[in-house]
């Protein structure tokens, strides 16, 4: 069963001077917003496609040793997912995470900012999706996740 395993989010902008790094803070739950985001976040409803950055628990130890710096947030991500492969999820798939209802838009790639904090680009596909809320409400660590399918869609509309 996939779970979430680490929530973070960003009270304000990262700092643009040395030593880089995402402004990120671990908590236990967060609230999501459908159409926006996580709730308090400082980046939550600024792009519409990319509202939640989610990564896979097991690409980020591949990506540890591979001397990438992968505690929750120095990626770059708000939810980590233990459990379920992120990069295999064609876009339009839903998810079920605690109360909420994500959709993923598209793979994440890295930007100039992600080099500059982590010293080196990713492979491609590495970086987990970025998703949008569907249905908003609270998620917590240890929630479980699931791939919706047209069925569960369809029940919960």
């Amino acid at each position: 069963m996939a779970t979430i395993y680490s929530l973070v989010y960003s009270p304000g902008a990262s700092e643009h001077t040395p030593p880089y790094h995402f402004n990120r803070r671990p908590t236990q739950t967060v609230t999501l917003i459908a159409g926006h985001g996580i709730q308090g976040d400082h980046k939550a409803g600024h792009h519409p496609e990319r509202q939640l950055n989610i990564m896979s628990y097991e690409t980020l130890q591949h990506l540890a040793e591979a001397g990438f710096q992968v505690a929750p947030g120095q990626m770059g991500e708000q939810i980590i997912v233990q459990g379920l492969a992120l990069e295999t999820l064609e876009s339009g798939t839903q998810l079920q995470l605690g109360e909420a209802v994500i959709e993923v838009v598209k793979p994440r790639n890295g930007c100039a900012w992600f080099i500059q904090v982590q010293g080196k680009a990713t492979p491609p596909g590495a970086l987990g999706v970025l998703a949008k809320v569907l249905l908003g409400g609270s998620i917590h660590v240890g929630d479980s996740v699931s791939i919706k399918t047209a069925e569960t869609v369809e029940t919960s509309a």
